[in-house]
């Protein structure tokens, strides 16, 4: 895929994951129990690779919150560390990750990112942005509990989407140079 094609590509998904969020929100706590706004940048480090998705996790929560004011500025700062982290990881571990069976290389990658982008989100909450009022049991609930519908649609759409791109021949993975 050549860099002006991943380019556009990565301004699309950043783009979905400004506009997606505007529509889910428009259901009381859907946001925060859908997560809209996780499946472009996921999809991004995937297809595009770690520094589109590492950009598109910054970009997409940033112009979300200048066009319509979500996230709120005071979760924005921890969430696009959140989404900057699953953009880079899921790009990261796609590219080097190759176990021969493209279907066990997409969940790696895909659960390592998830894991890894709540793992900083707690920590930065825990530790920075809400040091003093943040504990185990909130992330726990947030990241996990909350979230559990969320994570099962990108466990199921974002494979289901890979394999229709590649199969459509709009996207083909390479391997990693050795």
């Amino acid at each position: 895929m050549t860099k002006t094609k991943k380019l556009v590509l990565a301004a699309l998904f950043v783009a979905l994951g400004a506009a997606m969020p505007y529509a889910f929100h428009m259901i009381p706590n859907a946001g925060n129990v859908l997560l809209p706004m996780h499946i472009p940048v996921l999809l991004c480090g995937l297809i595009c690779g770690w520094p589109y998705g590492l950009a598109c996790g910054v970009l997409a929560p940033l112009l979300s919150n200048l066009t319509t004011q979500m996230p709120p500025v005071g979760i924005l700062p921890s969430m696009l560390c959140e989404l900057a982290v699953y953009g880079l990881i899921a790009g990261l571990l796609f590219h080097l990750i190759h176990t021969g069976k493209k279907v066990l290389d997409i969940y790696i990658a895909l659960i390592g990112a998830m894991l890894a982008g709540r793992l900083v989100y707690g920590i930065l909450n825990a530790v920075i942005f809400n040091a003093g009022n943040y504990s185990l049991a909130i992330w726990a609930t947030s990241a996990f509990v909350t979230a559990l519908p969320g994570i099962i649609i990108q466990l199921l759409l974002i494979p289901a989407v890979l394999f229709t791109l590649e199969k459509a021949k709009l996207i083909q993975r390479t391997s990693p140079a050795r």
